[in-house]
């Protein structure tokens, strides 16, 4: 597998070749380009960065080579070891850091690792910073400093700690209600880090009743690590099993958030944001942001409260720069994302548990009576593969142009607004592959309509090729 970069960071596969896997090669190359950024844009030559990392089994080796390269670079490091992600966002700007490195393949499988890339702000890297970072990378002129001036290492292990209180300290954090409620919560923490995060959080939210799965943060995941309804059966069996209220699954790096509700049923990874957003409207009133390939639902809850509702490109950074630039009092994305801007500009799981929680005790409903307050929308998820003669972005052209007639973003792709459903066009950045969403309200009419575009694809092929 290629090396995959992008304004995320870089990725890829243990072990392999240099330049096509992550190797230790490859991690020292892309730590120093970073390096050398971060000095160039805070101008100054004494920096200081965060590290942290998920559970997976390759983080302490990848650790230790991020750590040891900071360091040749001149760089003060703050290493919060086993950490998540929205946790090291909140650690840079607590730190008053330069930047931060989080080690995390988020939810891919345990052969998978990265490097997340964050500014002084804890924030993700922008697409022309991430660019930058990429040309310093094939640069050889890197000069390194001698040993009068090689970076300080220090380890830290409260940033867990301070996160929970940060959210705890948040005026729709009503750590009260909860209480009250003395709710019985299952989870599912993939043998991650949120094996450590969530347990503590929710002891602080006054929650006595724990029914834990996958919580020893050994890296060894149970199942795939992508919180999907077909990977969590077991943790669907446990919320009934143990007649838990509700069930919270997170992401190796804890900052994708799914629930399962009372009954068994899965909430729906598109209403996590959907739910804190109702919550959030309710008591502040202000406008809302998710990506192109998020439920329309939002759109709705938005609505209803008064506020405007603003998509962006896909991409965590492209959320947070349209959150920004219309003021959104929270935002997200579709796979239970959740950016609550009071707190941080990053996609949490932690808050997105306490507000949730919250949300129910204020209301003292059940799970899936809070579900049944949301329109019902379904999402088609499909694609298609292409050869390497075949001009993507013409393609989507002709699909433009076919459709002319209807409401059309290219934003990021080409996005078509139907009178009750939309359909969504990516092309792969990695591959020949355009990646076709398409949600309505029915979800045989979402994948009817997604065969419908397929089928034009593929007589636009046959005209043209």
């Amino acid at each position: 597998m290629s090396l995959i970069k992008s304004i995320s960071g870089i990725r890829g596969t243990i072990g392999g070749t240099v330049g096509n896997n992550f190797t230790p090669i490859d991690i020292v190359k892309f730590t120093t380009a970073f390096a050398t950024f971060i000095q160039q844009t805070q101008n100054k030559e004494r920096i200081k960065i965060v590290v942290g990392r998920d559970a997976r089994i390759s983080g302490e080796m990848v650790n230790h080579l991020v750590v040891g390269t900071l360091m040749g670079c001149g760089v003060d490091v703050i290493d919060g070891g086993l950490s998540t992600t929205p946790t090291i966002e909140m650690a840079v700007k607590h730190t008053d850091a330069d930047g931060g490195i989080i080690l995390t393949a988020s939810h891919n499988p345990k052969q998978w690792n990265a490097l997340k890339l964050l500014n002084h702000k804890g924030e993700f890297l922008n697409a022309a910073d991430g660019e930058r970072v990429l040309q310093l990378a094939e640069c050889s002129e890197t000069k390194f400093p001698g040993i009068d001036r090689i970076g300080s290492y220090k380890q830290e292990n409260s940033f867990i700690d301070m996160h929970i209180q940060k959210i705890l300290a948040l005026p729709l954090v009503d750590v009260e209600a909860i209480k009250a409620m003395d709710f019985k919560v299952a989870i599912d923490c993939i043998n991650s880090t949120g094996g450590i995060a969530v347990p503590a959080l929710l002891k602080a939210l006054g929650v006595t009743q724990i029914e834990e799965l996958y919580c020893d943060p050994t890296g060894d995941f149970q199942h795939n690590p992508e919180p999907l309804p077909e990977n969590l059966y077991a943790i669907s069996e446990k919320v009934v099993k143990s007649q838990a209220d509700i069930g919270f699954i997170v992401d190796p790096d804890v900052d994708r958030l799914a629930v399962v509700m009372e009954d068994g049923n899965f909430f729906g990874e598109e209403y996590t944001l959907v739910t804190v957003a109702d919550y959030i409207l309710s008591h502040t009133k202000g406008n809302t942001v998710s990506n192109l390939s998020s439920t329309r639902a939002l759109r709705v809850v938005t609505e209803q409260h008064g506020g405007i509702y603003n998509a962006s490109a896909v991409g965590e950074v492209n959320v947070v720069e349209k959150m920004k630039e219309t003021q959104a009092v929270i935002g997200g994305e579709g796979n239970g994302g959740i950016i609550y801007p009071e707190l941080h500009y990053g996609r949490d799981a932690l808050v997105g548990i306490a507000l949730i929680l919250s949300y129910l005790a204020k209301n003292k409903e059940t799970c899936s009576q809070l579900r049944d307050r949301y329109p019902n929308f379904y999402i088609s998820k499909n694609k298609i593969e292409l050869s390497q003669e075949i001009n993507v972005d013409l393609l989507l052209e002709k699909i433009q142009e076919r459709y002319q007639q209807y409401p059309i973003s290219t934003i990021d792709g080409v996005k078509i607004d139907f009178e009750n459903e939309w359909v969504h066009l990516r092309k792969s950045n990695t591959e020949p592959i355009i990646r076709i969403y398409v949600e309505s309200d029915a979800m045989t009419t979402a994948e009817y309509l997604a065969n419908q575009i397929l089928n034009d694809m593929r007589e636009s092929i046959k005209s043209n090729y």
